[in-house]
């Protein structure tokens, strides 16, 4: 595990057992959760273009439609930065992506991100760069911060799901709204993004407990 500008970095299970232990010893709540999920996953993913296109290519699509044109990009050989340059929107059309996720592969493709360098900025910087990009939202930049560059105290308060998970398991009213969601996190750091696998694990619990599927 890696310490420094970036802050802890999640390489291992034993560091998101870690996390875990911590938020279950300062939280009585994710103590509780903790119990029902069990272990909790790593998620730990390649960084680079090709995350991030695909991440692009799986925006408001089902799993499987996603999964389907991703197979057809790369089939095409289109999941490197300098052939995305090369062809036009026409042909990444004929793969599947629509007009406007034609126009942000090209946009992700032309920013020449330094991908390597990312690996040791801080998280703001890295949200900061992935943002300027067309077709990168916050969420896609701070999940791409937390399973692409294992970042522990990265959150995604955006996320429904982990503010659906925080209503049922504080007790709120309704479910926080971002900002208030983004202070509410601040007492899970060093391990925010270990609360938040935390939270999507308890949400999946919390759900088949109510019947809904």
């Amino acid at each position: 595990m890696i310490a420094g500008m970036t802050g802890r970095i999640i390489e291992t299970h034993d560091d998101v057992a870690e996390g875990a232990a911590h938020l279950a010893a300062v939280c009585p709540r994710m103590a509780q959760a903790y119990a029902q999920t069990g272990a909790l996953p790593l998620r730990r993913s390649e960084d680079g273009f090709t995350r991030l296109l695909s991440a692009i290519v799986s925006q408001q699509v089902s799993v499987a439609s996603a999964n389907a044109i991703w197979g057809r990009v790369e089939a095409a050989g289109y999941a490197d930065p300098q052939t995305i340059r090369a062809v036009s929107d026409d042909d990444l059309r004929a793969v599947g992506l629509s007009r406007q996720k034609a126009r942000y592969a090209k946009a992700l493709a032309e920013a020449e991100i330094d991908y390597a360098a990312l690996r040791d900025a801080p998280d703001d910087e890295v949200i900061a760069t992935l943002t300027e990009v067309s077709g990168i939202g916050v969420w896609t930049a701070e999940i791409y911060a937390m399973f692409s560059l294992g970042r522990a105290d990265v959150f995604a308060p955006g996320d429904l799901a982990l503010q659906e998970a925080a209503r049922i398991l504080y007790d709120l009213p309704e479910r926080p709204k971002p900002r208030a969601f983004r202070e509410m996190s601040l007492a899970w750091s060093p391990w925010r993004s270990v609360a938040a696998r935390l939270l999507w694990a308890y949400y999946r619990v919390a759900k088949d407990r109510e019947g809904i599927r």
